[in-house]
């Protein structure tokens, strides 16, 4: 049988107890901080709204503290606020706008995109684009390429044509006492595989036939047996250079 002085120190126990919890639960929400809600709408607004795009949410952990939970740098969070008695949802979801420099780091595993599909229409099928801008934030109908610097990682677009464009240039050969030179042209590209010279419409050797100059702008240089002894071809008055170039 419990004695009367068993059960007062009981009671005072248990009084104590009461005491540091409620002292605690008030700690913990007296050090709670306000939160900035990036400026967009709360998810506390009245049910029966649209559903809406981004804000924050309001939680209240076990000890009684108020948090919220909020989205940027790329992931969406869309409530729906209607009376479907199911209360109030929010999902998260890929899909919005980077806020910050944003680095994946592979390590060696796979990072993939399956269930692309392919491009159609008369631009994809002819190999000609037809976004034409210049200005990197401009977005018009055509296909660009993604390519990535490898000196940043940063991914950045890229026009099909400027990955391909070249020129094209044709003369006749004027004086057979020296080589044919096409130059000033800052376009030519520093590799002579990417430049291919016909001479009356027959393709000539690259770096035998003709070498590009020593430094940019590059010249064309088509050699001439009649100065050069040794090579294989003599060039006439008349002859028909054409030269053509990708990047």
């Amino acid at each position: 049988m419990k004695t009367n002085s068993t059960k007062n120190w009981m009671k005072v126990a248990g009084l104590t107890l009461a005491i540091g919890t409620f002292a605690f639960t008030a700690n913990a929400q007296n050090t709670t901080t306000a939160v900035a809600n990036l400026g967009v709408v709360k998810n506390s607004d009245v049910a029966g709204t649209a559903v809406k795009a981004n804000g924050t949410i309001r939680l209240i952990d076990n000890k009684g503290t108020i948090k919220y939970l909020q989205v940027q740098n790329g992931i969406t969070a869309i409530t729906n606020t209607s009376d479907d008695k199911t209360g109030v949802t929010t999902t998260w979801q890929l899909g919005g706008t980077l806020t910050d420099n944003t680095y994946i780091t592979t390590d060696g595993k796979v990072f993939g995109l399956d269930g692309i599909s392919f491009a159609t229409g008369s631009a994809a099928t002819a190999g000609i684009p037809t976004h034409t801008s210049t200005d990197p934030s401009a977005s018009t109908a055509g296909w660009t390429l993604l390519v990535r610097d490898e000196a940043t990682g940063a991914v950045q677009k890229l026009l099909f044509t400027d990955l391909v464009k070249g020129g094209k240039y044709n003369d006749k050969v004027s004086d057979a006492s020296k080589n044919f030179t096409y130059s000033g042209d800052a376009s030519i590209p520093a590799s002579i595989e990417k430049i291919s010279v016909y001479r009356n419409g027959v393709k000539l050797l690259a770096g035998v036939d003709y070498t590009l100059g020593a430094s940019a702008p590059y010249d064309v240089i088509v050699k001439n047996s009649s100065v050069n002894a040794g090579e294989d071809y003599a060039l006439y008055v008349g002859d028909r250079i054409e030269i053509q170039w990708v990047k």
